[in-house]
């Protein structure tokens, strides 16, 4: 097993760090920038990855983003998301999906749905933030643009699936079983999710656990209507494959493709393991629900001055 950690990151996006740190005008803009600018002018797309960096995405399914909002940034979204859950946040929290880790007198999550489920630092689920300003502001970071731009052309506007909270509780958290993100009511699968470390991620307190590469081998239990591998699955895919753990720093991000199978294990520790993960789509995507979703990049984006 591979422990995809800090240490490793410029084997695994060696071009980020020096990309990252030159001023615009010294970037290498990519020919699929160079040529949309060339005929309609700037694009207001930044150009921070390198087609090394996307090769590796497209080949192995991830990619280390490192450290991308400042420091106050990612304190200022772990202070908000603590005011979320104890319920002093100034929101409507009926927009809000809100599930508990473990419902009291059973062990096990509480139902998603709607509205405060009360004053604790024990949820496991928290979605709909991007109806929350600082977390609206901090999804639409221009490196994020970027891979969407990247995913699904600089034109084509992208809607967020979902900006979700993600906790495992200190001491607790539940085992998440080998799964690929995708939804069957979705007319076009989502392809990108971007993960951030609200807290450290290890090993022992339940970081993401990947199969390098297996976003290639398709939908693996296209019956799922949550992409969830059923027993069978498991055992001759999942669990006879390479794994890797991406073990990350306070306010890393990593690059997922949503076809990655991916798992994730208890919480052992007396930290919790909180993360803040954003599913990006092509705003085109019909739900034969009728769900509606709100657009991040393009026109008639949600604005955190609006919301």
């Amino acid at each position: 097993m591979q422990n995809l950690g800090t240490s490793q990151k410029p084997l695994l996006c060696p071009s980020l760090p020096q990309t990252r740190g030159l001023p615009a005008n010294r970037r290498k803009r990519p020919e699929w920038v160079e040529a949309l600018t060339a005929s309609e002018g700037d694009i207001g797309v930044s150009v921070t990855i390198s087609n090394q960096d996307w090769a590796q995405f497209q080949d192995q399914g991830f990619l280390h983003l490192g450290t991308v909002a400042s420091e106050n940034q990612i304190q200022a979204l772990r202070k908000r998301i603590d005011e979320i859950m104890m319920g002093t946040a100034s929101l409507d929290y009926n927009r809000f999906l809100m599930q508990l880790d473990v419902v009291e007198g059973q062990d096990s999550p509480g139902p998603q749905s709607k509205g405060h489920k009360g004053s604790t630092l024990n949820y496991r689920k928290i979605q709909d933030l991007e109806f929350d300003p600082l977390f609206l502001d901090y999804l639409q970071n221009p490196l994020f643009r970027e891979v969407c731009a990247r995913a699904y052309g600089v034109k084509t506007k992208v809607a967020c699936f979902r900006a979700m909270f993600m906790n495992k509780p200190a001491g607790t958290g539940h085992h998440l079983q080998w799964h690929q993100d995708r939804w069957t009511d979705l007319d076009h699968d989502p392809l990108v999710t971007i993960w951030t470390a609200l807290d450290p991620a290890t090993r022992e307190n339940g970081c993401i656990k990947i199969i390098p590469g297996s976003h290639k081998w398709g939908l693996i239990n296209p019956a799922s209507g949550s992409g969830f591998l059923n027993e069978t699955q498991m055992e001759e895919i999942a669990e006879k494959s390479d794994h890797a753990y991406l073990v990350l720093g306070l306010g890393e991000v990593v690059l997922l493709h949503n076809w990655l199978l991916h798992s994730s294990d208890t919480n052992n520790t007396e930290i919790p393991r909180r993360a803040f993960s954003v599913c990006y789509m092509d705003a085109a995507t019909k739900s034969e629900r009728g769900h509606s979703f709100s657009t991040v990049f393009g026109s008639d984006a949600l604005s955190p001055d609006l919301i």
